[in-house]
């Protein structure tokens, strides 16, 4: 247990802003969601507008620290290609 005020303070910076990352987590895996669900239903031109949309909010997780650039890059990557996959 934290002994310290500089340590209790931490303790509590340190919860504020694990809900706030669970919070952008969450927006981006929805996004991400309703990627995969329009390559399930075999809608092509809904995919690439799901991935238009997701594409902005899964770098923005980056750049908040949430995803490192590759992770987000590969996703991104595997996504458009399953995209591609819809059409053949």
């Amino acid at each position: 247990m934290a002994n310290t005020q500089s340590a209790k303070k931490a303790v509590r910076k340190i919860a504020a802003r694990t809900e706030v990352n669970k919070a952008r987590r969450s927006r981006m895996r929805t996004f991400i969601r309703k990627v995969d669900e329009a390559v399930e239903s075999g809608d092509k031109d809904a995919a690439n507008a799901a991935l238009k949309t997701a594409q902005p909010e899964i770098m923005r997780a980056v750049s908040k620290g949430i995803l490192k650039k590759n992770t987000a890059s590969r996703a991104i990557s595997r996504m458009s290609a399953r995209i591609k996959k819809v059409g053949a």
